[in-house]
């Protein structure tokens, strides 16, 4: 029986998830080990890494190993799903330019983010001032 092709190809979920994170092939190599010479040929399919490879790769990435692989939701897959369901797509591009740069924040870094965020949303814009009564005219004075 012939084998099936993979409909999913795996250096191109890694490069996807790379680049949406920010993160070069430098910064893998230094997260896990793996030349970047190597990780160039997984993103571009000459070469297939195995499983404690990709789950070295996914940890660099903060992601979950199953990440790499459609169809195979988990619950917090599900969860995420349903909450960016609820979110305009200006909400979700937002939330997707503060991914991109928070990936080289530190967790402090990242709360006082968090409070600043807090802290704006708590401040009521002042209400514009009221419009000052236009001067009348002599046209629109009533003859006495």
């Amino acid at each position: 029986m012939p084998k099936e092709k993979p409909k999913v190809n795996i250096g191109e979920v890694i490069r996807s998830y790379r680049n949406d994170r920010g993160l070069s092939q430098g910064d893998i190599e230094r997260r896990t080990g793996l030349l970047r010479c190597y990780l160039s040929r997984v993103e571009n399919g000459h070469t297939v890494p195995s499983l404690e490879t990709l789950a070295k790769i996914a940890e660099a990435m903060e992601i979950s190993l199953a990440d790499f692989f459609p169809g195979a939701d988990t619950p917090q897959d599900r969860e995420t799903k349903k909450m960016l369901g609820e979110l305009s797509e200006e909400e979700i591009r937002f939330l997707a330019d503060i991914k991109k740069y928070s990936t080289t924040l530190t967790d402090d870094d990242k709360k006082l983010v968090l409070a600043m965020i807090r802290k704006m949303a708590a401040v009521v814009p002042p209400r514009p001032a009221a419009a000052a009564p236009r001067a009348r005219t002599a046209s629109h004075r009533s003859a006495y």
